[in-house]
């Protein structure tokens, strides 16, 4: 021991004793946890038996007071006299309705006559078969007007009831006219909900020597139906895979005769599932608690170094330019004055660059705003010539016509350019039509004629006319004006601008190609960034940079094509209309 490391022997020491020490808590708990496992699970059996109980009895209360309250209601009554069918199935069914709130979504209710005949049954969630006739109903009348609850087999269904007589005053006295029969069908959904409710138990029905609902499967139901005949309650018994506590309980019919049972399991296996879960819990456990002492015995050691540790993580942050971060500092020695001054160093750095930003931002505003002045330009330029032409001139109506042609070009097109502009700077997208990429392209030449011929430029499109895309016209038709002018400006001698398309995998790729002198290899790698005016005689560079946002807002792409001869090529991509 004194020949290791003050770390290591803190470390070895905290694990020999952790691991003694859970070791131990893990041979207790476990002698405890199997001694009160078969203790707690005949309690959670008869919890079970007792919360099945507690349904039942709960559902045949339920139904006998709405039953009740549905048996006392005049027009209810009434309705009943009739004899009506769909009368007395409304009557019935709008006050079954207001009265039984949840009860009746599992719930069924019939309507006899005092032989037991029915005359209707409402509709009911559960799929029901009713009997058209109920034997119990004439055998109970000596009991009327009390009401008869308890279970029945008819017609090879098992059924819990509740009996209610419908009685209206005559001349002689109180005369029954029909019997309210609401009750549940017991079958194996209404088993699964009591397994459900009861945390697992299953459930076995039995009457007249026949299974009517189990939660068993088909094996087991069978083994364990022939032991319930002669098991003891609390005894354990085995379906040859599983065993189980039993606790078993009589069905009584609604004349207080038995005519079957049920039989409650709970199964073995949960309680060895827990026992084997909480093994491997303090296995896990006591790996957490090992590592968590390593843990706080490495924490202990390395609290001296902590303080540098701190200093070269704010180092980092600062070469990651987080100028926010700030070394917590801790004491007045040496390491402690030593955080406050890099402190005010980051804070030094930090208004420095907030005020770079600053100046940027206005810089950034001025040179926006001298774009904008830029790219209007031109169109203000042809409303005034236009305008001063039709003052100044006398034309044909055919000129005046071209020429308020031109003008409510030029005025569009300025109106386009603050459109475009707020949707950049707000970020929303504006509404698609299907188009015709053809005529899309030749409104942006037509848009161009003018500065064209005066460049002494040939514009040539060659667009197949059935190609058609969903985009924002006005939008696509900047880009592609915004393309064209660039090539036209280029070639002030002339030349020629190629506009082709092809469809490709499901989109389409527009080429728009020019003879000019092409992009010079220093813009190429910031071409599409704002700004970007190098070798530009006018503008500062937002057209490209607006440009492939706009295709790329469409799903597309914009790019510039490597070539090596004369000439430049933009390439864009726009998906197909679907």
């Amino acid at each position: 021991m004194p020949r290791l490391s003050l770390l290591s022997r803190i470390w070895l020491s905290t694990s020999v004793v952790l691991t003694c020490l859970f070791a131990l808590t893990t041979v207790l708990l476990q002698w405890h946890t199997l001694q009160s496992t078969n203790e707690s699970l005949r309690e959670e059996v008869k919890a079970s038996f007792n919360a099945y109980n507690s349904l039942w009895k709960s559902r045949s209360d339920s139904l006998a007071s709405i039953a009740g309250i549905v048996s006392i209601t005049p027009n209810v009554r009434m309705a009943f006299q009739t004899r009506h069918r769909p009368t007395i199935r409304d009557a019935a069914g709008e006050m079954w309705v207001r009265v039984s709130e949840h009860t009746r979504e599992a719930a069924f209710f019939v309507v006899t006559d005092p032989k037991g005949n029915m005359i209707t049954s409402l509709d009911t969630v559960a799929p029901v078969n009713f009997p058209r006739v109920w034997p119990l109903v004439e055998p109970l009348r000596k009991q009327f007007p009390k009401q008869g609850a308890g279970f029945a087999v008819i017609e090879n269904q098992l059924f819990q009831l509740v009996v209610t007589p419908v009685y209206v005053d005559s001349t002689v006295g109180p005369s029954l006219i029909s019997v309210l029969v609401t009750g549940y069908v017991v079958d194996h959904l209404v088993a699964q909900k009591l397994k459900s409710d009861t945390g697992g138990s299953e459930f076995l029905f039995v009457s007249q020597d026949r299974v009517f609902a189990s939660t068993l499967n088909s094996r087991a139901t069978e083994v364990l139906h022939g032991v319930t005949k002669n098991m003891q309650d609390g005894a354990v018994v085995s379906d040859g895979v599983h065993e189980y506590i039993p606790l078993s309980s009589n069905l009584v019919d609604v004349e207080g005769r038995t005519i079957g049972s049920l039989s409650v399991f709970r199964s073995f296996d949960a309680a060895r599932h827990r026992t084997a879960s909480l093994r491997r819990d303090l296995f896990w456990m006591w790996l957490a608690a090992i590592a968590a002492g390593l843990g706080v015995s490495y924490v202990l050691a390395k609290r001296i170094i902590h303080p540098v540790e701190m200093l070269d993580r704010a180092a980092v942050e600062i070469t990651k330019q987080n100028y926010d971060y700030r070394v917590p500092v801790e004491g007045t020695d040496e390491i402690g004055r030593l955080g406050a001054t890099f402190n005010s160093m980051c804070q030094s750095i930090q208004s420095a660059r907030q005020e770079l930003i600053r100046q940027e931002r206005i810089s950034t505003i001025g040179r926006m705003a001298s774009s904008i002045v830029h790219d209007l330009r031109n169109p203000l330029a042809a409303i005034y010539g236009g305008a001063e032409t039709m003052v100044d001139t006398n034309l044909s109506p055919p000129q005046m016509k071209r020429l308020a042609e031109n003008i409510y070009r030029s005025s569009r097109r300025i109106q386009e350019m603050l459109q475009d502009l707020l949707q950049v700077t707000r970020g929303k997208d504006g509404q698609k039509e299907v188009c015709a990429l053809a005529e899309v392209v030749q409104s942006a030449v037509d848009t161009l004629q003018a500065l064209s011929k005066a460049q002494n430029v040939e514009v040539l499109q060659r667009v197949d006319p059935s190609i058609e895309v969903s985009l924002e016209r006005s939008r696509v038709e900047r880009v592609f004006q915004n393309l064209i002018g660039n090539a036209v400006e280029a070639m002030p001698g002339g030349g020629h601008v190629m506009i082709t398309a092809e469809r490709k995998n499901g989109s389409v790729e527009v080429s728009v190609s020019d003879d000019g002198p092409g992009i010079d290899a220093g813009l190429r790698p910031q071409l599409f960034q704002p700004f970007a005016t190098h070798g530009k005689k006018n503008g500062l560079g937002l057209g490209l940079a607006l440009a492939r946002q706009t295709v790329m807002d469409h799903g597309g792409d914009l790019w510039a094509q490597e070539s090596d001869g004369k000439g430049a090529t933009f390439r864009l991509r726009f998906p197909l209309r679907g």
